[in-house]
């Protein structure tokens, strides 16, 4: 029996970098283009959940398993949306200053033979209260760009949390614990 390949539905370098950690080189990237808009009333942790399925299932492929994921930063019942302007990161970073947020960061594993599973990690993290300084000089940055919650806790975001509970790799994208765990019970040698 050959040892399973892996196809990668995601376009995230960051995803690629963690997933290479764990010794694991995906023989394709094919990221998946769904829809992502929540449904009315969606939970965060549902709505990510809901989101790793609908991209494994999107590249599925009879010949590789599909690894995907989504990471959903939930401010209370609300998921803050991926900033893809100033205005929105500006928002997101006001309401998470000072304040608790949840990280849930789902994965998504489908077989070849149509099989899917799933886990989900959730993280704690509190950011210090921000000046007005603090948010310009971090907007000023870029790193928020494309980003849920509008930030990326692995650059300069990082130095402004208070701390933080859980998976850090869950909250840069794909929680390593759970995707170990997938690949592990695929028959995929990790060590």
């Amino acid at each position: 029996m050959s040892a399973p390949s892996l196809i990668l539905a995601s376009a995230s370098p960051r995803r690629r970098e963690l997933l290479a950690r764990l010794g694991i080189e995906p023989v394709r990237v094919a990221p998946a283009d769904i829809d992502e808009t929540p449904h009315e009333g969606e939970l965060p942790r549902v709505y990510a959940v809901r989101m790793a399925r609908e991209k494994a299932q999107a590249a599925a492929s009879a010949e590789a398993h599909v690894l995907a994921g989504d990471t959903v930063v939930a401010a209370g019942r609300r998921v803050l949306p991926k900033a893809e302007d100033e205005a929105t990161a500006r928002r997101c970073l006001e309401l998470l200053s000072g304040r608790r947020h949840r990280v849930l960061s789902a994965v998504a594993l489908h077989y070849p033979d149509g099989t899917l599973r799933e886990k989900l990690s959730e993280t704690s993290v509190r950011f210090k209260r921000f000046s007005r300084e603090e948010i310009d000089s971090y907007l000023a940055s870029g790193e928020w760009h494309g980003k849920a919650g509008g930030y990326a806790i692995q650059g300069a975001a990082e130095g402004l949390v208070a701390w933080i509970e859980g998976s850090h790799s869950g909250v840069v994208g794909l929680p390593l614990f759970e995707t170990r765990a997938l690949l592990k019970a695929a028959g995929f040698a990790i060590g």
